[in-house]
């Protein structure tokens, strides 16, 4: 007797968080279905085009957006960022580096630098 192993799936959410892209600017087949975990390795092995300018341009998720300021997610929040930015608006942000980002930077490589003396501590 064989048993039929049944596909992996998730969520479009799940899947768009894994792929680090805003849901909402997927394309539709997308949001509509679930993603199995082949679909997903498949994916992330070789990106459509729509994957791929998604990456490049965005709109990209808070997480991504956090990242790539520099920031964490609660400092893109205290700096009054709640919508997803593409990478135009976030190369504007960094060019004109308003006082909140400075404040958030440094706050970050402070939380960066205790962590690396934790673990430096520990070992």
């Amino acid at each position: 007797m064989t048993s039929h192993k049944t596909a992996q799936t998730m969520k479009p959410a799940t899947a768009a968080k894994k792929l680090g892209v805003y849901l909402e600017a997927t394309p539709e087949e997308f949001r509509e279905g679930l993603v199995t975990r082949d679909e997903l390795n498949a994916l992330q092995a070789e990106p459509p085009e729509w994957l791929r300018e998604l990456r490049r341009t965005g709109p990209h998720p808070r997480p991504v957006v956090a990242a790539k300021l520099g920031v964490s997610i609660g400092g893109l929040t205290r700096g009054g960022i709640t919508e997803p930015l593409t990478t135009e608006q976030i190369d504007a942000l960094k060019a004109a580096s308003p006082d909140w980002l400075v404040r958030e930077r440094a706050t970050q490589a402070d939380v960066r630098k205790e962590a690396e003396r934790v673990k430096e501590k520990k070992d």
